[in-house]
């Protein structure tokens, strides 16, 4: 008692929450939800407590007046999540002009146009600048179309996502609402299969099990009640019901800091990008080295040509106009240098790569993506949900004596046609009433099975042996029903059958049911042979937090030097999708942080990241080689044949020469080309 009046005592209401008519802050309330302190809870009355503070009622909910709606708002904040903003189609184009090579061109078109319309005139000296300047405005609004695209279409499947209604109970009286207008003080309720909406209390239910895997990666089921009131946002209802009273919404929620530790940190280069980048600066280095030499002998030919003619002091503006022609043919060594084509191959290629990926499925929103797949030196995967589907199935039965596989339909006839028909009613009948599942038809008029991944199973086999869910509930009167508990790891239920009597059926763990029964079947068997056998195979971090997977992911980039693939299907594998070099979601068991985050969204196949070779498509990009080689052809017949049409003058020995010399400096990059996996090593 004195230490609640001590603690109590602690705690005072910041004046703007008190003059808005409420007793508690939304720090207090995310502290005591997130912390999951029951002692503060207590301190504060409990959960009737809390809602006595939040001004409202634990029956008819929130006063629904557009006046305490908006003070609620002003104080606790709305139910949204900081959302990056939407870019432009020219911040992608500037993203696309970071490319070093492409820099390293622009730096030479404007030089080579300075140079070439002082010293030849507009438009005769212009023709080379232009033309590097179409070549890099080409590749930058390809990359910059595709990204921009690729967003676009993203941020229509997050909005669709995101159109979720939540039933809450309103000045006493239930109705939908969009999850965006939930407010702290509202009376929300669950069932099974819903998502919890925000931060809040548990009041009321029956049951109620929490499925944290996509917050926390733990696949057992988290118990609810009076005694651990929490509900986290993010998290799904996997069985039972309950009324929940918000406390945490938006940005202060859970889900919420989670959101906002992705925002941290920017776009990193892409392995492929790094060497290219690399390559073309030693040889922008090596051909300015080479045009500097180049400028350097023609100028002190011109310098010692007039010092022999005695007029080194006076210099005119023809001597000016061939300094700048000799300024020029260094420039030209420099630009010939940079390969120009490689941002333009390397481009295509990444865009027929992901127009392929979509074929297949699967939505890009990085181009860059595409390549770093095939650059993977560590794959992290997340186990829950990507590995296995979260999803447990019946594989072997022992009915009447006879243990039969049941993995397909053919196996479950035999099952059928073994089993006598009483026999298999009363199987039917265990399995469709001593259960906390159940069978509904959903919004797409399909059947769908809502429980715990174990009673899913057996349901699921239920419907394969020809029973019908909702006519065998009908057919008899449930008398009592014994719900499972962590504790007690059975359930049971009675039923008064239609002819009279009773008919207990009971299931549960192994060592509990055959702990009651007087005589059992025994039959030793060896489970664990197999994975014991192969457990060195695989490095595996269990029970790991989602920091802990974001740190192993950033360890491995940092101080191993790794290209990092992580592949994951929940909220909880949010930080380290953001942290490595290539995030692949799956859709299928996926949740919407996932999405957001993720430079690949697998929506259901297309997991073979071999398949798309863009090293290959790079380094025989037939489109661009034969675009090339039909220039070299048409050049070399114009120059030869056509000279003077064309006005042209055939290649002297020394331009030969340098034509070959330059050529013998792209050799380094398709020599990193073929270097696949192209690692960061």
């Amino acid at each position: 008692m004195c230490l609640g009046i001590a603690l109590h005592s602690e705690y005072n209401v910041p004046d703007e929450v008190k003059k808005a008519g409420f007793q508690i802050c939304p720090d207090e309330l995310g502290s005591i939800v997130e912390g999951h302190d029951v002692k503060k809870l207590k301190v504060h009355g409990g959960v009737n407590g809390i809602a006595d503070k939040l001004s409202t009622s634990t029956t008819n909910g929130l006063t629904a007046t557009e006046e305490s709606l908006n003070h609620r708002q002003n104080i606790y904040g709305v139910n949204k999540f900081t959302e990056s903003q939407v870019r432009s189609f020219w911040v992608f184009v500037w993203e696309a002009l970071q490319d070093m090579t492409l820099i390293i061109l622009a730096v030479c078109a404007c030089i080579s146009l300075f140079v070439g319309i002082a010293t030849e005139g507009w438009p005769k000296g212009a023709h080379d600048g232009l033309g590097i300047v179409a070549s890099i405005l080409l590749v930058v609004f390809v990359t910059a179309t595709s990204d921009y695209r690729q967003s676009l279409q993203f941020k229509d499947l997050d909005k669709e996502k995101k159109k979720i209604s939540v039933q809450v109970t309103r000045d006493g009286f239930r109705q939908k609402i969009s999850i965006y207008d939930l407010l702290p003080g509202d009376l929300a309720h669950l069932a099974i299969g819903d998502q919890v909406p925000a931060d809040g209390l548990f009041m009321s239910g029956f049951s109620l099990l929490i499925n944290e895997s996509s917050l926390t990666g733990e696949s057992e089921p988290v118990n609810v009640n009076a005694d651990n009131p929490f509900l986290l946002s993010g998290t799904k209802v996997q069985d039972g019901s309950c009324k929940m009273l918000v406390t945490t919404v938006g940005m202060r929620s859970q889900w919420g800091k989670l959101m906002a530790t992705l925002s941290e940190g920017g776009d990193d280069e892409t392995p492929l990008q790094v060497k290219l980048n690399g390559v073309a600066t030693i040889i922008g280095k090596i051909g300015l080295v080479f045009a500097v030499v180049t400028f350097a002998v023609l100028a002190e030919g011109l310098i010692k040509h007039k010092f022999q003619e005695g007029s080194y002091l006076s210099w005119s503006a023809d001597d000016a106009l061939e300094l700048l022609e000799y300024f020029a043919v260094g420039v030209t060594i420099v630009v010939v240098a940079v390969p120009e084509g490689l941002p333009l191959a390397v481009t295509l290629s990444l865009a027929f790569a992901m127009k392929k990926m979509m074929n297949d499925r699967a939505l890009v929103r990085h181009l860059a993506a595409c390549e770093t797949m095939g650059s993977a030196t560590s794959i992290c995967s997340d186990k829950t949900g990507t590995l296995t589907t979260n999803h447990m199935t019946l594989v072997k039965a022992c009915i009447c004596g006879n243990i039969n596989e049941v993995n397909n339909h053919e196996e479950i006839k035999d099952v059928c046609s073994q089993v006598p028909d009483v026999a298999l009613k009363v199987l039917l009948q265990s399995i469709f009433y001593n259960t906390g599942g159940e069978v509904v038809i959903n919004q797409a008029g399909k059947l769908e099975i809502l429980g715990t991944p174990t009673e899913t199973a057996l349901l699921e086999f239920g419907l394969l042996l020809g029973g019908d869910f909702q006519v065998a509930r009908q057919e008899t009167k449930i008398v009592k029903v014994e719900p499972f508990n962590s504790e007690k790891k059975r359930m049971g239920v009675v039923l008064q059958l239609p002819g009279g009597g009773y008919r207990a059926h009971c299931k549960g763990a192994s060592e509990i049911i055959l702990a009651a029964c007087d005589k059992v079947l025994d039959s030793a068997v060896d489970f664990f042979s197999y994975y014991l056998s192969n457990l060195l195979t695989y490095q595996v971090m269990a029970r790991s937090s989602p920091m802990d997977k974001h740190t192993l992911v950033k360890h491995l980039r940092t101080m191993f030097n790794e290209v990092v693939a992580v592949t994951g299907d929940g909220t909880n594998d949010a930080p380290a999708l953001h942290e490595a070099d290539i995030g692949l979601a799956m859709g299928i068991a996926g949740t919407e942080v996932v999405s957001l985050i993720m430079q690949v969204f697998n929506e259901i196949s297309c997991r073979e990241m071999e398949k798309i070779d863009v090293f290959h498509g790079i380094l025989e990009n037939y489109v661009f080689t034969a675009v090339i080689t039909c220039t070299i052809i048409f050049q070399f017949i114009i120059v030869q044949f056509l000279g003077d049409f064309a006005n042209t003058t055939p290649l002297t020995l020394y331009q030969w020469f340098a034509c070959v010399f330059i050529g013998f400096l792209g050799m380094p990059i398709s020599a990193a080309i073929k270097m696949v996996p192209v690692g960061c090593k």
